[in-house]
């Protein structure tokens, strides 16, 4: 395999501590250098693979300025927006050369390193596109000079292990019919351009260099962009569909910084989110998944005066360069069209852009998106952990962040193809896939833990390594491999180990059980040790080392500790237990099945009683509102009616309306305006001459009347309320009281008979003989019309009096 395929490849590497050397009492964490240099170059390791690239721009004169100011800021986006601080990029403008003194191509940045300071200068340095210089660059479109001069800069100087991708844009097709080196009429010159492209790109291929043109527009030439993604080198980063080159077209340059970035996240495994788009003044979102170790949140602002701030998931203002909480930042392109926040370890969730610019700068919409990239980190397990020849083994993986977040998702990874190969002295090496179906050996599907099972060949011998492969979008290598070595002869120890399978808080303990076999004629000292834990997690294992008698079995037990600054879920990382006494063999090797959650509360150890409680509370409140209720329905008077009459005659009647008694009460008067019969009034407590009408919440009716006693009445019985008045209570919710003869005692003491006595069927006589001249009028009505005239031509009723009709 070429080296460049080798380096393109996601590669996630098994990784166990190397066991050999001296033994110490404790083994928890891996050793450490402190060789100059080294910290760098582990920092180093743990980013991102860098990539070379070059970004070419066509600025011929098809393309209107509107769309040479976007491919500017696509050129920008993608410099702005890498990833790693060891990758390099190159900006390169085209046309063509059609008299003296131009040239086909105008680079504008040259091959820069992108850390913190480069990406300044590369956001310096784009903006140089937007101005066309027609004197040094022809307007046709030389699609060979491009690529030569994209080619021949990134194979400067360039590590044979880091991927060359050129990203080359254009809104037409290929034209030099005006340049004179390509012949002397313009259909040899196109003829003769064509052949050159085609060598070109056979050179690109040969140098490694992928090409991924991205066009624009209604005139592209899709036959030649397929042409240019296929003729140069095919390997892509990843064994997958989506990771080889290919061209995309777009219908306007509208669109081509969204679809530039996305076809940069294809060539470099990485993968995009996409965020929310809204003018300044203004708060933008986008999400950073689990799995991300490193990104980049670009904001293609297009006004160098809109100014942006970012915000963790936690709410919290970041810095734009610098440390903070377990992050480092790195910020460029404040001045430039397109701005972005390098993050190493990004916290998953949901950030916070917000962006602001002065008056007259808002009119644009600004996008925010992230490109991202998870560098897992892997642990392997090898069962038998020392195989003999010919003995079938398995393998099992899982994998988790630098921030020590064990992957358990399975759709972060969704599409992933994972093999371990298996090589070392003696045999060609061997390569199994590794799955997640829940089939033997897969202990369960969906987990994140990739198993299968390998036979090791009849002539291995010695040392063993085991490296397993992943391929999956987004996702890049550790390259770290799993030793092991091969057993020959009769085993003189075996060893077991068993880890319980718990969910435990922050500092607590989980018990775990050695059984060890020692066939050996003298003791063994075996050694427990962890490797691959979470940071932060701080574990500990209790007795370190365990003596193994000679010709016995021991069962130890002992007690893992884990640091109360251990991290919430799944505990990273593995334990092996070695046999010191036979050059470090490692006997066994288990994953920590152990989940971390948050230390109970008081919260959480009395919810039930609290929401018990709550409940009955409700539930009594509820009662007691229902029978507040039911008892306010009883006692309201709506619907009862109201009649005034004097002997016999009626005078004028009121019906109260719903919302009119208050508290089961209602007030009313009676109104002796001069010239006007006495009508029924509604009142207010207090005021002068009033009665109460009023309901217990029993359903009686009670009536106090004006200077009287309260007593209760009986619908459909008069009752004298003055002078010669006389009031008849109607309710529809009450039976009516039984007809009486006697004579009412009025107010004051006197009695009242003759016609203001009548009874009730007496009543129903006189209403059966006559009628109201008007409708039935309710307590709120405030006028009165003038009652018809009697048929019998009696004499004209004073106003606001009522005419009985006899004829009714």
């Amino acid at each position: 395999m070429q080296l460049r395929s080798k380096a393109g490849a996601l590669v996630v590497a098994g990784v166990l501590l190397v066991l050999s050397g001296p033994p110490t009492a404790t083994a928890t964490e891996p050793a450490r250098t402190h060789a100059p240099g080294a910290a760098k170059a582990a920092a180093a390791a743990e980013g991102p693979d860098p990539i070379d690239f070059a970004v070419v721009v066509d600025q011929s004169k098809s393309l209107a300025d509107k769309d040479l100011i976007r491919e500017v800021e696509a050129a920008a986006l993608l410099s702005q927006g890498e990833i790693s601080e060891r990758s390099r990029a190159a900006v390169i403008g085209f046309g063509s050369s059609e008299k003296a003194g131009q040239s086909p191509v105008r680079e504008v940045c040259g091959l820069t390193v992108a850390d913190a300071a480069g990406r300044q200068r590369l956001s310096d340095c784009v903006q140089q596109l937007s101005r066309r210089d027609p004197k040094h660059t022809g307007p046709g479109t030389d699609f060979p000079a491009a690529v030569r001069q994209a080619v021949d800069r990134l194979s400067e100087g360039a590590d044979t292990a880091v991927p060359k991708v050129v990203f080359l844009l254009t809104d037409g097709k290929l034209d030099v019919s005006d340049s004179p080196e390509y012949g002397t009429d313009a259909a040899s010159r196109q003829a003769n351009g064509a052949k050159r492209l085609t060598e070109e790109l056979a050179r690109a291929r040969r140098e490694s260099v992928q090409i991924w043109p991205l066009g624009f527009g209604s005139q592209i030439d899709k036959a030649a962009l397929t042409a240019m993604a296929e003729g140069g080198y095919r390997n892509g980063c990843a064994d997958l569909p989506g990771a080889t080159p290919r061209m995309r077209v777009v219908d306007s340059s509208a669109e081509i910084d969204q679809a530039l970035q996305e076809t940069f996240a294809a060539a470099r495994c990485a993968r995009i989110a996409q965020g929310t788009v809204g003018k300044p003044p203004a708060d933008l979102t986008v999400t950073i998944p689990p799995i991300a170790t490193d990104g980049s949140i670009t904001v293609s602002k297009h006004d160098p005066k809109v100014s942006v701030t970012y915000y963790d998931p936690s709410g919290r203002k970041v810095p734009t360069q610098g440390d903070f909480d377990g992050s480092t930042f790195e910020a460029s392109g404040q001045d430039g069209p397109v701005e972005a926040l390098r993050v190493k370890n990004p916290l998953p969730g949901r950030w916070r852009v917000h962006v602001e610019a002065p008056e007259g700068h808002r009119d644009r919409e600004v996008a925010v998106r992230a490109i991202w990239q998870g560098k897992l980190r892997s642990a392997v397990t090898l069962d038998p952990a020392s195989p003999r020849a010919g003995e079938r083994a398995v393998v099992e993986v899982r994998m988790q962040t630098r921030r020590g977040v064990v992957v358990t998702d399975a759709r972060q990874l969704a599409g992933v193809k994972v093999s371990a190969r298996l090589s070392g002295t003696g045999f060609t090496p061997v390569t199994v896939r590794l799955v997640d179906d829940g089939r033997e050996p897969d202990r369960q599907a969906g987990d994140v833990r990739f198993t299968g099972t390998l036979t090791v060949p009849a002539g291995a011998s010695g040392d063993l390594e085991l490296t397993t492969q992943m391929a999956a979008p987004g996702v890049s290598a550790d390259h770290r491999p799993l030793h092991a070595r091969v057993t020959s002869g009769t085993e003189k120890v075996t060893a077991g180990l068993t880890v319980e399978r718990k969910s435990v808080h922050p500092g607590d303990t989980v018990e775990g059980t050695l059984d060890v076999t020692n066939n050996d004629t003298g003791p063994h000292v075996l050694r427990l040790a962890l490797a691959d834990q979470s940071p932060g997690s701080a574990v500990r294992i209790s007795p370190a080392t365990v003596t193994a008698a000679p010709g016995e079995r021991t069962r130890a037990r002992f007690a893992l500790s884990l640091g109360p600054g251990t991290p919430l879920g799944e505990v990273g990382g593995s334990i092996t237990v070695v046999d010191t006494g036979d050059a470090g063999r490692v006997l066994d090797s288990s994953f920590l099945d152990v989940r971390v959650e948050a230390r109970p509360t008081w919260w959480d150890h009395w919810k039930g009683w609290v929401t018990l409680g709550a409940t009955l509370a409700l539930l009594f409140a509820a009662f007691v509102v229902v029978r507040l209720a039911a008892r306010r329905r009883r006692r309201d008077l709506a619907g009862v009616q109201l009649e005034l009459s004097t002997e016999g005659r009626p005078l004028d009647e009121l019906t109260i309306r719903s919302g009119q008694s208050t508290g089961g009460e209602f007030h009313f008067t009676v109104d002796r305006a001069r010239g006007a019969a006495p009508s029924l009034q509604r009142s207010t407590p207090g005021a002068s001459g009033v009665h109460r009408l009023r309901r217990t919440g029993g359903g009686e009716l009670l009536l106090r009347p004006h200077q009287g006693r309260e007593s209760a009445v009986r619908a459909g019985e008069s009752t004298g309320i003055a002078d010669g008045l006389e009031l008849v209570v109607r309710d529809r919710r009450a039976p009516a009281g039984r007809p009486s003869r006697a004579g009412r005692t009025w107010p004051g003491g006197s009695r009242g008979g003759g016609r203001g006595a009548r009874t009730a069927g007496e009543e129903g006589g006189a209403q059966r003989r006559g009628r109201w001249s008007r409708p039935t009028r309710d307590g709120d009505a405030p006028d009165r019309p003038r009652p018809a005239a009697d048929d019998a031509g009696s004499e004209e009723q004073p106003a606001g009096t009522r005419r009985f009709d006899p004829n009714f």
